[in-house]
């Protein structure tokens, strides 16, 4: 039996556990702005949800409740500026790496194939291209690809690691060159809700898809705007026949949201209450992280959205990785997302307050 595995690279985050045991000697603890995930609570409206629909004991659809879908395809017409949304142009998913990864196989892809993503990206995007056995390809503009077989172009607006936000201009002009060689759009929006310095379009906006979905779907996130990343909530939406595919092999794969989840997911898309607030508490972070890192000597690029700061100080990120580390604070080295990014840091400002104010003391 061939080693799946063997295709795919080192799993990043184990290379940082020396740096951790560092950052966690520190008298006061460690303050680990390494992983963006949500640390505050997840709302009592969404908890409630969860718990009224504790009693399924039958198995749930992959496609969704008619509830969940409405909830999709109104979320997307009120967020997103979609219009004519129908069901078909909607479909859950048990949280967006799994999509990520599993998308190019449930496509179809293999060897001859290629799946284009940022040079600087969330590393899933290859592992995804790499478990189909496709050829994956990195690009600074996707418009100058060749795109002899290009059959998936990732696009990331808010991009992971750096915050960058495309404009709608861009991404129109990235859409209409897709569409002119026939290649598929997925765009990963997943923090299109926490923009800073930039308000977030998405493609499936009539300014940048012309009221037409063919050959494009976006990924969103429940994770993020409402600290559902326990949940494994999300969902894509956009072309229907891409989705419709997708819904029946997923179907055959079993990937179904749990019940539970689709109710919760109902409740979180419904409330705009509790993503203001948590934007609130955010903002108020990276503020704080924001100035005590330029204070001390760092530069911000990008940045503009997302919940990250993309952070340099002209050095080989290792380097700084371990600097910070002896000050109890673990980043992300830089180079986890690509070759790009080995002199940056990614610093994720989803720690508590308390744990933020302890970074921004250190720094100091």
């Amino acid at each position: 039996m061939s080693a799946v595995s063997s295709r795919l690279p080192v799993f990043p985050w184990d290379k940082l556990e020396p740096y951790k045991a560092t950052a966690s000697a520190h008298p006061d603890g460690i303050v680990d702005l390494s992983v963006g995930t949500p640390v505050d609570p997840v709302p009592a409206l969404v908890q409630e949800a969860l718990v009224a629909a504790a009693d399924s004991p039958g198995y749930p659809t992959v496609w969704g409740t008619k509830e969940l879908r409405d909830a999709l395809t109104g979320w997307c017409e009120r967020r997103l500026g979609a219009t004519g949304f129908a069901h078909e142009n909607v479909l859950p998913v048990v949280g967006s790496k799994e999509l990520v990864a599993w998308l190019p196989t449930q496509l179809g892809l293999g060897p001859g194939d290629k799946v284009a993503y940022p040079r600087l990206a969330y590393p899933t995007y290859e592992v995804g291209a790499r478990l189909c056995g496709a050829e994956p390809v990195v690009y600074d503009d996707p418009t100058e690809l060749d795109p002899a077989g290009l059959k998936l172009l990732w696009l990331n607006s808010p991009s992971n690691p750096t915050g960058k936000v495309l404009g709608a201009d861009e991404l129109t002009r990235i859409v209409a060159w897709a569409r002119a060689h026939d290649v598929l759009v997925f765009s990963d929006e997943c923090y299109l809700e926490l923009g800073w310095e930039a308000d977030p379009v998405s493609v499936l906006h009539p300014d940048v898809c012309g009221s037409s979905y063919e050959g494009i779907v976006a990924v969103h996130s429940l994770s993020k705007r409402s600290n559902l990343a326990g949940y494994r909530a999300a969902f894509i939406a956009g072309d229907a026949a891409v989705l419709g595919e997708l819904l029946q092999i997923r179907k055959h794969g079993g990937m179904m949201t749990a019940a539970p989840v689709q109710a919760a997911t109902v409740a979180a898309l419904g409330d705009d209450t509790h993503v203001a607030e948590q934007r609130a508490r955010y903002a108020s972070r990276r503020v704080a992280l924001r100035a005590a890192l330029e204070a001390h000597g760092f530069r911000i690029e990008h940045s503009e959205a997302s919940l990250y700061l993309w952070a340099t100080r002209d050095e080989p990120c290792w380097d700084t990785v371990a600097y910070l580390a002896e000050k109890g604070v673990l980043v992300a080295p830089g180079d986890f997302y690509g070759t790009a990014g080995e002199r940056f840091v990614r610093v994720a400002f989803t720690a508590t307050d308390e744990r933020v104010e302890a970074a921004v003391k250190r720094l100091g």
